[in-house]
């Protein structure tokens, strides 16, 4: 397994380490309680909770994620991979890896499977096909069916229903260890978001921090949720990633507290990353005439609601908020080529700035 807290392994390497032992198994190997995984990165033994002979050509296993530091909803999942031998016809190829019970399929073109296949991407497929090719005997196929029976229940908390993926979550991982959301992978998995997109021609996209900034744009704008796309903390990355495919102008929506980050250069939003939040509201207020008494109270609120409210207090509120919408869209021109349409909102959903071209349900 991996050395420290904050890595775990990928479902990838689990449905391999699983095939791997039901392979065994078929091939009179009994008892087996670990198996040695090669990954794109090390060796890994993965501990394997149960293995069956369900006949003299077919075996199944079974394993879990352990725990490691990340919010991973797929850990202490089971996976289980089935593995069948079968007589090779000529042109065959030698492993067959298909999906079952919670294993999510592709319905939309833009990701790295065809529209009508599992959830399982190329990388999982590689090490499957790395580990098991040289035990399959002559002449034979190996049919891999990997399943994960509470898939389809946690598939309801990520991404997959909004990339068009149903029926169950994706088995994933290009290096076979998994590391905390602020990792590449984490990165990897949102950007999909744009490709689906582009593959689908889904026009006026509206970027959104998060969850809550989904919701609120779904409530505020005429938009669907295909046309929404979650940055997480990685504003900046994002951008970047839509530049790169050529979308370079669409709506930022969000919270005040999030995006105001953005207007003082932060495009990487995580609170423990930088804040800042405070000094940038100051810094506006003052610029649009608030007296050092209110920049204070301003300097000493704890939240941005906190400082909306003391700024509708004395009537800058609005004008505030455009000076930051403002600053937003420059800080983005300076580093990428984007034209911006920024909304911001407080937690009900109400629009703070004025200065917006926006197509809205209110």
């Amino acid at each position: 397994m991996t050395n420290d807290n904050y890595t775990g392994v990928t479902t990838g390497t689990i449905a391999t380490a699983c095939s791997l032992a039901a392979l065994d198994a078929i091939l009179d190997t009994p008892d087996i309680a670990c198996v040695k995984v090669e990954t794109p990165k090390k060796v890994l033994d993965i501990i394997i909770d149960e293995c069956k002979l369900l006949s003299s050509f077919k075996a199944c296993a079974v394993a879990h994620k352990n725990p490691y530091n990340d919010p991973d909803v797929t850990v202490d999942l089971a996976i289980i991979s089935t593995v069948e031998l079968f007589d090779k016809t000529d042109g065959e190829d030698s492993i067959i890896i298909t999906g079952g019970e919670g294993v999510g399929k592709i319905t939309k073109p833009g990701l790295q499977i065809p529209v009508g296949d599992y959830a399982i991407n190329p990388g999982p497929r590689r090490m499957i096909v790395k580990n098991l090719s040289d035990k399959i005997p002559d002449g034979k196929v190996a049919k891999v069916t990997i399943s994960i029976p509470e898939g389809k229940e946690i598939a309801k908390k990520t991404m997959n229903p909004k990339l068009g993926i149903i029926d169950g979550i994706s088995v994933l991982g290009t290096t076979g260890i998994a590391r905390s959301m602020s990792s590449d992978a984490y990165k990897n998995s949102i950007v999909t978001q744009l490709d689906v997109a582009l593959a689908s021609n889904i026009k006026d996209l509206v970027f959104v921090p998060g969850n809550i900034g989904e919701k609120l744009a779904l409530k505020d704008l005429d938009v669907t949720k295909e046309q929404i796309v979650q940055t997480g903390n990685f504003a900046g990355f994002m951008f970047e990633e839509a530049e790169k495919r050529g979308i370079t102008k669409f709506t930022y929506f969000g919270h005040m507290g999030k995006l105001i980050k953005v207007a003082g250069g932060i495009f990487d939003t995580k609170h423990a990353v930088a804040d800042g939040r405070r000094e940038i509201m100051v810094t506006h207020a003052a610029l649009c005439g608030a007296d050092r008494v209110h920049l204070q109270r301003l300097f000493d609120s704890k939240t941005t609601d906190d400082m909306m409210d003391i700024l509708n207090e004395i009537g800058l509120s609005v004008e505030v908020s455009n000076s930051i919408a403002q600053a937003i869209r420059d800080r983005c021109k300076q580093r990428f080529d984007l034209d911006l349409n920024v909304i911001l909102v407080d937690m009900e959903g109400n629009y703070l700035n004025d200065n917006m071209e926006i197509c809205t349900k209110k």
